[in-house]
Protein backbone atom coordinates (compact mmCIF):
# COMPACT_ATOMS: atom_id res chain seq x y z
CA UNK A 1 0.00 0.00 0.00
CA UNK A 2 1.25 3.46 -0.83
CA UNK A 3 0.87 6.66 1.15
CA UNK A 4 -1.68 7.88 -1.41
CA UNK A 5 -3.69 4.65 -1.14
CA UNK A 6 -3.75 4.86 2.65
CA UNK A 7 -4.76 8.52 2.53
CA UNK A 8 -7.59 7.76 0.10
CA UNK A 9 -8.88 4.91 2.30
CA UNK A 10 -8.71 7.08 5.39
CA UNK A 11 -10.49 9.88 3.54
CA UNK A 12 -13.28 7.48 2.57
CA UNK A 13 -13.61 6.30 6.16
CA UNK A 14 -13.35 9.86 7.47
CA UNK A 15 -17.04 10.47 6.85
CA UNK A 16 -19.15 9.47 9.89
CA UNK A 17 -21.81 7.73 7.78
CA UNK A 18 -19.28 5.75 5.76
CA UNK A 19 -17.40 4.79 8.91
CA UNK A 20 -20.65 3.61 10.50
CA UNK A 21 -21.45 1.56 7.39
CA UNK A 22 -18.00 0.01 7.34
CA UNK A 23 -18.01 -0.79 11.07
CA UNK A 24 -21.47 -2.36 10.78
CA UNK A 25 -20.27 -4.55 7.92
CA UNK A 26 -17.14 -5.51 9.85
CA UNK A 27 -19.37 -6.57 12.75
CA UNK A 28 -21.52 -8.61 10.32
CA UNK A 29 -18.49 -10.74 9.45
CA UNK A 30 -17.79 -12.69 6.30
CA UNK A 31 -21.47 -13.24 5.48
CA UNK A 32 -22.04 -9.52 5.12
CA UNK A 33 -25.43 -7.91 5.26
CA UNK A 34 -28.24 -7.15 2.83
CA UNK A 35 -28.52 -3.48 1.89
CA UNK A 36 -32.05 -3.35 3.32
CA UNK A 37 -30.91 -4.63 6.71
CA UNK A 38 -27.99 -2.22 6.67
CA UNK A 39 -30.35 0.66 5.89
CA UNK A 40 -32.69 -0.30 8.75
CA UNK A 41 -29.85 -0.76 11.22
CA UNK A 42 -28.31 2.62 10.45
CA UNK A 43 -31.58 4.46 9.80
CA UNK A 44 -30.22 6.32 6.78
CA UNK A 45 -32.18 7.24 3.70
CA UNK A 46 -31.78 4.70 0.89
CA UNK A 47 -30.30 7.31 -1.46
CA UNK A 48 -27.78 8.39 1.19
CA UNK A 49 -26.80 4.78 1.87
CA UNK A 50 -26.40 4.11 -1.86
CA UNK A 51 -24.16 7.18 -2.26
CA UNK A 52 -21.89 6.20 0.62
CA UNK A 53 -21.75 2.52 -0.37
CA UNK A 54 -20.75 3.55 -3.88
CA UNK A 55 -17.75 5.43 -2.46
CA UNK A 56 -16.73 2.52 -0.21
CA UNK A 57 -17.00 0.09 -3.13
CA UNK A 58 -14.94 2.44 -5.32
CA UNK A 59 -12.18 2.38 -2.67
CA UNK A 60 -12.39 -1.46 -2.47
CA UNK A 61 -13.31 -1.27 1.22
CA UNK A 62 -16.68 -2.93 0.55
CA UNK A 63 -17.79 -5.51 -1.98
CA UNK A 64 -21.32 -6.18 -3.18
CA UNK A 65 -22.93 -9.14 -4.86
CA UNK A 66 -26.44 -10.25 -5.66
CA UNK A 67 -28.08 -13.24 -4.05
CA UNK A 68 -31.30 -13.54 -6.00
CA UNK A 69 -32.92 -10.12 -5.70
CA UNK A 70 -30.97 -9.19 -2.57
CA UNK A 71 -27.83 -7.08 -2.74
CA UNK A 72 -25.34 -8.26 -0.11
CA UNK A 73 -22.58 -5.95 1.13
CA UNK A 74 -19.40 -7.18 2.78
CA UNK A 75 -16.47 -5.42 4.37
CA UNK A 76 -13.32 -6.15 2.41
CA UNK A 77 -11.23 -7.51 5.29
CA UNK A 78 -8.05 -7.75 3.23
CA UNK A 79 -8.25 -4.02 2.47
CA UNK A 80 -8.85 -3.27 6.14
CA UNK A 81 -5.88 -5.43 7.13
CA UNK A 82 -3.66 -3.75 4.52
CA UNK A 83 -4.57 -0.32 5.88
CA UNK A 84 -3.96 -1.33 9.49
CA UNK A 85 -0.68 -3.01 8.50
CA UNK A 86 0.41 0.12 6.65
CA UNK A 87 -0.38 2.30 9.66
CA UNK A 88 1.42 0.07 12.12
CA UNK A 89 4.29 -1.28 9.99
CA UNK A 90 6.84 1.20 11.20
CA UNK A 91 5.58 1.68 14.71
CA UNK A 92 8.36 3.08 16.90
CA UNK A 93 10.92 2.68 14.07
CA UNK A 94 12.49 6.05 14.84
CA UNK A 95 12.26 5.81 18.62
CA UNK A 96 15.61 5.88 20.39
CA UNK A 97 16.88 2.60 21.76
CA UNK A 98 16.57 2.39 25.52
CA UNK A 99 19.63 3.83 27.25
CA UNK A 100 21.97 1.17 28.57
CA UNK A 101 22.06 0.95 32.29
CA UNK A 102 25.32 1.79 33.95
CA UNK A 103 26.70 -0.70 36.41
Amino acid sequence: MTLDDAAANLEALGNPTRLAIFRTLVRAGLDGMPVGALQQKLTVAPSTLSHHLHQLVAMNLVTQHRHGTTLICRAEFSAMAALVDYLSAECCADAPLPARRRK
